[in-house]
């Protein structure tokens, strides 16, 4: 297997707060990788880093091998523009806490506005596409609804779709079912256990450590901006290594 992410020395400070304090890590093609750990270690900055959707304050991040977000022609390294990273950025899905739909657009809409936008094509190619994962989905009889009319849950799934309608290589959950109601919740880990079992490469950052040990092929746990310990999930959420991760996974266990 070849590392399709490789993270090298990764910092992200905001003013005079550091939120990720030298990050090293890789992710091979197809695997599954979920992020745990307390609120405010840096789980959803690395996510936004590794697309650029926060600028690193230093560090480097490859996809395939290649430098992202930056170029590296005449000797330097200068960040790309968002139009310049549009295309690099779409091999890259993101699949936000609070879906990020488009209000004003149908569910076929929201779906297909990439693919037309980013990847070119034509209507009737990204309707075929639409009707395609939202069948993965289970959601094709809502392909003409709009997001208004549709559960959390289902809004989530319909965000789920419109990543893998881009087809990308990678794909980014952050907290996918903090948003939902608790009923909500299982239908859309539901669709992630899919994409796990198609072989998709998926980094997770989630708080449903049951799920976690189901799917991930590695557990890492961050705390305070750095990476306290990873491996396989039976070793990590049975025998932790680190008190750090001992101490997290009791209180998840003692609220739940």
């Amino acid at each position: 297997m070849t590392d399709l992410v490789n993270i090298i020395g990764l910092w992200k400070s905001f003013e005079h707060l550091d939120v990720l304090k030298g990050i090293d890590l890789s992710v091979t093609s197809g695997e599954r990788v979920a992020l745990i750990g307390p609120s405010g270690s840096g789980k959803t900055t690395l996510l936004r880093c590794i697309n650029h959707l926060e600028r690193p304050t230093r560090g480097k991040i490859l996809i395939d091998g290649v430098p992202f977000g930056v170029s590296t022609g005449q000797g330097r390294e200068v960040n790309l523009t968002d139009k310049q990273m549009a295309k690099d950025r779409a091999n890259i899905g993101f699949v936000f806490q609070r879906f990020n739909l488009f209000p004003h657009l149908s569910v076929r809409d929201n779906v297909t506005l990439a693919p037309r936008r980013v990847r070119k094509m034509s209507r009737a190619e990204a309707d075929e596409v639409a009707v395609a994962v939202l069948t993965e989905v289970g959601l094709l009889d809502k392909l003409d609804e709009f997001p208004n009319k549709l559960s959390g849950g289902q809004q989530q799934r319909v965000a789920i779709a419109r990543v893998l309608a881009m087809q990308p290589k990678l794909i980014l959950f952050d907290e996918p079912t903090s948003a939902l109601d608790p009923e909500l919740v299982g239908e859309v880990l539901n669709v992630m256990r899919k994409l796990a079992e198609q072989g998709r490469t998926m980094m997770i950052v989630t708080h449903e450590i049951e799920f976690a040990g189901d799917v991930a092929d590695r557990i890492i746990f961050m705390a305070d901006g750095l990476v306290v310990e990873e491996g396989p999930p039976k070793d990590i959420l049975r025998k932790p290594k680190q008190q750090r991760t001992a101490a997290f996974l009791s209180k998840l266990l003692h609220r739940n």
